[in-house]
């Protein structure tokens, strides 16, 4: 039997085969650990189709293949597109699309994958460097059910930050509303290709019932995002800045009872809520 792609001297034969070295502008950091890209894809809720993000030489696009009905994994390096295709030859349930994933009409894609599968999830071991813009374009898509992705250490206890700690972030106000989240269970650094000097944690994401539309989520997004734009400004300021408008942040945070002296790293996020209502 061929050993899996994770398998570290089988991921070693592929690097050497092709030349490939992994590229520091990527993020790419290779698993090497089959029995945490087994355990990953099986708990990512791979009923119907996952999205993967960065499948690098494809260790889980392999183990998601064998549990999930589709999946559409988005590599945005060239020199990884044919290496994929070879070494995931063998299976008929791959669509790997060279492309920016940010580039990506997400809503139609996971619209089309749900129609076609029944439900849509992502899986994936994401870059460093783009983490958070990568899951606040996931979080504004409503037909994603389930996120399970492998994230640096300390991006990932920004998740469970609670209002008032150092950690809390835009990033934890827009997933702790829409989400349920949790850690899996911890990466150390020596489960990759090159090893990072880091630990990583897996943290599942699963979608709450909501009745609002994508273009409110992505109002209230920008609104977060605008609160939290500088950590030490006073929700007054931020929320001025957003607005373009001191005389109506004023008003707005008077009508939705928030003292404007304090700061969103302080605040729940329904009171920052409570502000967009007000706006509303």
């Amino acid at each position: 039997m061929t050993k899996f792609i994770s398998v570290p001297s089988r991921t070693k034969e592929i690097l050497d085969q092709y030349g490939i070295r992994a590229k520091k502008g990527y993020g790419q950091n290779f698993l090497v650990d089959p029995v945490i890209v087994e355990k990953c894809a099986q708990m990512s809720h791979p009923e119907g189709a996952v999205i993967e993000i960065g499948p690098g030489i494809g260790s889980l696009t392999e183990q998601l293949a064998r549990y999930a009905r589709f999946v559409c994994a988005y590599e945005i390096d060239e020199r990884l597109i044919p290496v994929l295709k070879d070494v995931l030859s063998a299976y008929d349930n791959i669509e790997v699309i060279h492309k920016d994933f940010l580039t990506e009409d997400l809503d139609a894609k996971a619209a089309e994958l749900k129609k076609q599968y029944g439900t849509v999830s992502v899986c994936a071991n994401l870059p460093y460097y783009i983490t958070s813009q990568i899951l606040f374009r996931i979080f504004e898509c409503q037909d994603i059910s389930c996120i399970t992705v492998m994230v640096q250490k300390e991006v990932g206890e920004r998740f469970a930050a609670k209002p008032g700690s150092a950690e809390y972030s835009a990033l934890s106000c827009e997933g702790q509303y829409l989400y349920d989240v949790k850690k899996l269970f911890t990466v150390p650094g020596r489960s990759f290709n090159p090893s990072p000097n880091v630990d990583s944690v897996i943290i599942q994401f699963v979608r709450r019932d909501t009745e609002e539309t994508p273009e409110e989520i992505r109002s209230f997004f920008a609104l977060v995002r605008g609160c939290f734009k500088q950590r030490r400004k006073t929700i007054y300021n931020n929320l001025k800045e957003y607005l373009q408008d001191a005389e109506k942040a004023s008003e707005a945070l008077q009508k939705a009872g928030i003292d404007p002296s304090r700061r969103a790293q302080e605040m729940t996020t329904d009171e920052i809520r409570k502000i967009f209502e007000v706006l509303k």
